[in-house]
């Protein structure tokens, strides 16, 4: 085979390369555009929920329709009395430094059971005598945003119930360990409190969902036609007459 008709063999093959990435470039554009048109709704749809008129936290018949793509921040509020004794703490990381989250169960006058995020706390107080969960409340109203169930724990740290070790508000698991029988299949990260100086520091719930489809799909587009440009120019290689050196 002559060196011409290798570079034109070589150049076939690169250009069916080539041409493959395009076309997986563009797709991934296309799936960061359809990504892009779902998070937008999705914000909207929160947005919507989070900052609408509060409405009754889901009883029991329910409890079967609640799903994150449905109920995630939907304002609710919830009648009942704050149980103690079964306060669990999780570890949350928030804008106040390290802590945790402090949740405590809230019995409906019908006997069902939510747990609630009542708010951040600081490590010290966990440990701390003066905290107010040592005895069942009087009946209290509860009004916050709908969180649905965290099973497991995170990634990187998984739920230790035997350890009292907690990551992630795990409902399931929190009324298990608790012995409460069956729960809502969500919790309710309370709203601040009158007293925004003391503790737990409600209303620390982040909505906020970082949207860049846009600038992903555009630089996988820009990328395919920079490839599309350099196709272009192996093909006018290609299409060169061979000089009198490249006869057979």
């Amino acid at each position: 085979m002559t060196d011409w008709r290798k570079r034109i063999f070589l150049n076939s093959v690169l250009l069916g390369v080539a041409g493959l990435v395009v076309v997986c470039l563009v797709l991934l554009g296309n799936w960061q555009l359809r990504r892009l048109e779902w998070k937008t709704e999705l914000i909207h749809a929160v947005e919507t929920r989070a900052f609408g008129d509060e409405v009754a936290a889901p009883a029991r018949a329910e409890w079967p329709g609640v799903t994150p793509e449905t109920h995630s921040y939907l304002r609710v509020r919830a009648e009942g009395r704050l149980l103690g004794g079964h306060t669990l703490f999780v570890k949350a990381l928030t804008e106040l430094g390290a802590g945790f989250w402090m949740l405590q169960p809230l019995e409906r006058p019908d006997g069902e059971i939510i747990w609630i995020n009542r708010g951040f706390v600081p490590s010290e107080y966990r440990s701390s005598p003066d905290r107010d969960d040592a005895a069942d409340t009087d009946e209290v109203t509860v009004t916050g945003l709908l969180r649905p169930t965290e099973p497991g724990g995170t990634l990187l740290e998984k739920n230790a119930p035997d350890e009292n070790l907690w990551y992630s508000r795990d409902t399931k698991a929190f009324s298990r360990q608790e012995g409460l029988g069956e729960t809502a299949p969500y919790f309710i990260d309370a709203d601040p409190a009158e007293d925004v100086t003391g503790y737990p520091r409600g209303g620390l719930t982040i909505i906020n969902f970082r949207n860049h489809h846009l600038q992903y799909a555009l630089t996988w587009y820009t990328m395919a036609l920079m490839l599309v440009g350099g196709v272009g120019y192996v093909v006018w290689l290609s299409r060169r007459p061979p000089t009198p050196n490249d006869d057979d």
